[in-house]
């Protein structure tokens, strides 16, 4: 089970990753496996319609149970499945890098993290970043 506690660390590490790599300002979601949030946090300097992006790049890996460069993969291959699936969820998924499954010790998926602000690349390093700080293993 992906918690408060391991979500803060998984924030704070994304965005000291960010920092360090002189990154733009960044936005970080954790979600729990249900696509619940856990917590959010905006950097200062990060603009406001950031949560929506972080969101949708987590929401995306959790419900579809793949990171964002295999959303990204697939949205090549097969536009229309995607466009269909983000009818289904009514928008709330954005397949490009930066959402990223967490799983725990036994590979179960527990959540997942959507970082926005940089590039998309970027964004997917961060989150990594916070995932491995917090002791989990992430799935771009």
């Amino acid at each position: 089970m992906l918690g408060l506690e391991a979500a803060r660390v998984i924030i704070a590490e994304a965005l000291k990753a960010g920092a360090a790599a002189g990154m733009k300002p960044l936005s970080v979601v954790v979600l729990d496996q249900g696509g619940h949030v856990l917590a959010f946090e905006r950097s200062d300097g990060a603009s406001p319609g950031r949560f929506e992006i972080a969101r949708a790049k987590a929401h995306g890996a959790v419900m579809l149970g793949m990171g964002g460069r295999a959303q990204m993969a697939r949205a090549e291959a097969q536009g229309y499945f995607m466009a269909a699936l983000s009818g289904v969820f009514e928008g709330r998924i954005l397949p490009v890098p930066g959402g990223v499954l967490v799983r725990d010790g036994s590979g179960e998926v527990v959540g997942a993290v959507g970082v926005t602000g940089d590039t998309s690349d970027n964004d997917a390093i961060a989150a990594e970043a916070g995932i491995h700080a917090a002791g989990l293993q992430p799935e771009a």
